[in-house]
């Protein structure tokens, strides 16, 4: 991995997908798909991976030229952060989808479980082997969690969610081992239904998301968040579920505070972790000043070493236009240099 400088600065994972490859009108109009969405790509079958490897090379340059010192393929591949792995797994009838509650309350089609989940082969290597051909940067990928996955799926086979999701650790596991000896810098796993749905994650997500990352060594991360600003809107004082973190094997963990405000004093319980802070608000398509940024990022200096903090956007990019996102980007890279100055 590159050497990182203080303060790195990162995308969450998604970067915003270009009008001419998705339909961002039909993307923001219903909640996050859960079982494939094809009618979502605006690109004919036969031409539309040419053309999400051309997006993604575009989201690479776009990170490089904002100054992010830690680069991802901006998810451009996926009509969601966690259906392009769900979907690949054994076990699943895409065919016939079942329905669960979204975490804002609504039913959405999901995968229906009808037989032991398995991961057939890797779903985001080639991913993974395409950022990596495409930039010196030091490179994340991220997966989403098993805890998240069984409670985005209606389980048709297992005796309870806790088994669903067991197994969903382990391919979630096989992939992140793949992934890190395809060359992966970091590998994020995406766990917002903790926030979601604190009491099951404490019950046995906890477990499973050990499960995932039993005997990884490469550095990994953990997001939780209070979901897409453009989707759900209200923001809580503080998180439901995050000092239970504390113990897992992630190096990193992943929060958002540009939107919601929150008390850093959670971080007292996180001290030998990296934090991943969020301190763009994607709520708002108008950019920070880098200013206000830094602004953000050095309330958690009270809390955090600089040396374990690495500056980042509250969640995903995916539902801002591409202008937004270039210039929080930018701001989000002269931030750190402001900040990186006074420390010196």
């Amino acid at each position: 991995m590159p050497t990182l400088p203080l303060l790195p600065t990162s995308l969450v994972g998604s970067y915003a997908q270009p009008e001419w490859l998705i339909d961002r009108a039909k993307l923001a109009g219903r909640f996050p798909p859960r079982v494939r969405a094809k009618e979502l790509w605006r690109v004919p079958p036969e031409n539309l991976v040419q053309a999400q490897d051309d997006a993604t090379v575009l989201a690479i340059r776009a990170q490089e030229r904002a100054g992010l010192d830690i680069v991802t393929d901006g998810e451009i591949r996926r009509e969601s952060y966690s259906n392009h792995f769900a979907t690949e797994l054994e076990g699943v009838d895409l065919d016939n989808p079942g329905t669960a509650l979204d975490r804002s309350g609504h039913p959405n089609p999901v995968p229906r479980i009808t037989g032991p989940i398995r991961r057939r082969r890797p779903v985001e290597v080639a991913d993974l082997e395409f950022l990596r051909a495409n930039t010196d940067h030091t490179v994340k990928m991220t997966v989403p969690g098993p805890f998240t996955m069984s409670q985005q799926a209606q389980n048709d086979h297992y005796p309870d969610a806790e088994a669903a999701a067991m197994d969903y650790a382990a391919a979630v596991n096989a992939e992140i081992r793949d992934l890190f000896a395809a060359g992966a810098d970091i590998v994020q796993i995406d766990e917002p239904y903790m926030q979601a749905r604190p009491d099951a994650a404490r019950q046995y997500g906890l477990a499973a998301l050990n499960a995932a990352l039993d005997g990884v060594t490469g550095t990994t991360a953990v997001h939780i968040c209070f979901g897409y600003a453009a989707i759900i809107h209200d923001r809580p004082s503080g998180y439901s579920f995050l000092p239970e973190l504390a113990g897992c094997p992630a190096k990193q963990i992943s929060i958002e505070t540009g939107q919601s405000g929150l008390d850093l004093g959670v971080l007292a319980d996180l001290s030998d972790k990296t934090i991943i802070l969020g301190v763009i608000d994607l709520s708002d398509h108008a950019v920070e000043p880098a200013s206000l940024v830094a602004t953000r990022v050095r309330r958690a200096f009270d809390h955090v070493p600089p040396s374990q903090v690495v500056i980042a956007t509250d969640c995903g990019m995916k539902y801002l236009p591409r202008e937004s996102a270039e210039g929080k980007m930018r701001s989000m890279a002269e931030a750190a240099r402001i900040l990186r100055a006074e420390l010196r």
